[in-house]
């Protein structure tokens, strides 16, 4: 593996930013319009669950979870392209349900764009289910 799954620290954050931002390059370059994926990251790093994937100083990818209310919500998981192949997305969702799980919930949910439908595939081979479309975002639920 290489690397270990662990909580965020404020001391993350600048890395983690620069890490979501390469993450979704690819997307802003073929002119997705997609929102501010890679702001905020100390805030939420503070308010919300936090994990990243460390191989050493270098932070290979990370998973934003928010555990507030009826179910647990998936704001943003992002793997850096030069890790790719190598199980860090996986490993960041099995962190994010497990900690979905800990916090009480039964449900997760998260929204991806609908110009990107092999992220809608990979999550519906994972076991996520659409519950709806609205504008350019694609909902989707996971029993816990």
């Amino acid at each position: 593996m290489g690397y270990v799954i662990r909580r965020a620290m404020p001391s993350d954050a600048a890395t983690l930013t620069d890490c979501i931002t390469a993450a979704y390059a690819d997307y802003v370059r073929q002119g997705i319009d997609l929102p501010p994926v890679s702001e905020g990251v100390l805030m939420d790093i503070r308010d919300n669950v936090v994990r990243v994937a460390a191989d050493g100083t270098h932070i290979l990818g990370g998973v934003i979870l928010s555990v507030r209310g009826e179910t647990a919500d998936l704001m943003n998981i992002a793997v850096h392209p030069g890790a790719a192949g190598r199980g860090v997305g996986r490993a960041l969702m099995a962190a994010a349900l497990e900690a979905a799980r800990a916090a009480g919930h039964t449900t997760m949910e998260l929204a991806t764009h609908r110009d990107l439908p092999h992220n809608v595939a990979l999550y519906e081979h994972l076991g996520w289910k659409v519950t709806r479309r609205d504008g350019v975002k694609v909902h989707m639920a996971f029993d816990l």
